[in-house]
């Protein structure tokens, strides 16, 4: 049988999802590599990897997913890592660079102008380089550990989840664990693939793995322990639950209204029991 390779995200928010495949024996069953969120999307598409923590936008353009339920990095308040980052006031922005790093987040802010910010903005893709992201233009999207360390003091920033909570009233899903549906055809039988990814949260979410993942990224990230874990733990939801598909199925909705993504096909999710598409 072979052994799945997956793409991950080389961010802080993904570490509880990948803490029993780094500190536990689910690594042993996998080929896994670590990338960022719009390169993990385009590593499934192309065949490379076989399952992926996928930016939500991602779904709706690469065929033949399932996605492993249970699992999600989501939001239900503001969400601290995805940022718009602007040198004038909300109103006055008329130019945005747009992190390359990202799909999700990319569309929603196309949403966010298209439906209530107003429309007429024109975007940049540009890498995560906030000053020179405002050298050029008047606001500019970041995401990830690059968000997380933006000195607020010195620009004004929009939460881009806290906005869409606020306008819609519902949570929002930055992303998901999806695989292809025809890699599971070379997979073994035995292999509880929701089981495995959702137990992996599970054990990452523990106070003391918490702990230890606040110890390790706090001197990368230039934060303290405490706001690791504030931000793990009461900014980043990891269900995938009722809810957040409620506002993930809006999302799409107003994304393919506003152009920013294409149509989305219907939520196809993995049986937990069986392994099997359904």
């Amino acid at each position: 049988m072979k052994r799945l390779r997956i793409s991950a995200i080389s961010y802080l928010n993904t570490a509880p999802l990948m803490w029993d495949f780094e500190h536990g024996d689910a690594g042993t069953a996998f080929d896994i590599s670590y990338t960022v969120p719009s390169k993990c999307a385009a590593d499934l598409a192309a065949g490379s990897a076989d399952i992926g923590i996928i930016p939500a936008a991602a779904y709706a353009s690469i065929p033949g997913l399932a996605i492993l339920p249970g699992v999600a990095i989501a939001s239900r308040r503001p969400v601290r890592s995805i940022l718009l980052v602007s040198k004038v006031p909300l109103e006055k922005i008329r130019s945005v660079a747009l992190d390359t790093s990202s799909l999700t987040s990319v569309a929603l802010t196309k949403v966010l102008f298209s439906k209530w910010w107003g429309a007429g903005r024109t975007f940049t893709p540009m890498a995560p380089d906030v000053e020179k992201m405002l050298a050029e233009h008047d606001a500019g999207l970041v995401i990830g550990d690059p968000a997380l360390k933006v000195d607020r003091a010195r620009y004004r920033t929009y939460d881009l989840a806290e906005e869409w909570i606020r306008l819609t009233g519902k949570p929002f899903v930055f992303a998901f664990w999806a695989v292809r549906q025809a890699a599971l055809a070379g997979a073994s039988p035995a292999l509880d693939l929701a089981t495995v990814f959702q137990e992996s949260r599970g054990h990452g979410l523990q106070t003391g793995n918490l702990q230890q993942i606040a110890r390790e990224w706090a001197p990368r990230l230039g934060l303290s322990e405490e706001e690791i874990k504030a931000y793990l733990t009461e900014n980043i939801h990891y269900d995938l639950d009722p809810a957040g598909l409620d506002g993930l199925q809006l999302f799409y909705r107003y994304a393919k209204e506003c152009g920013a993504l294409p149509p989305a096909p219907a939520l196809r999710f993995l049986d937990v029991a069986k392994s099997a598409a359904i």
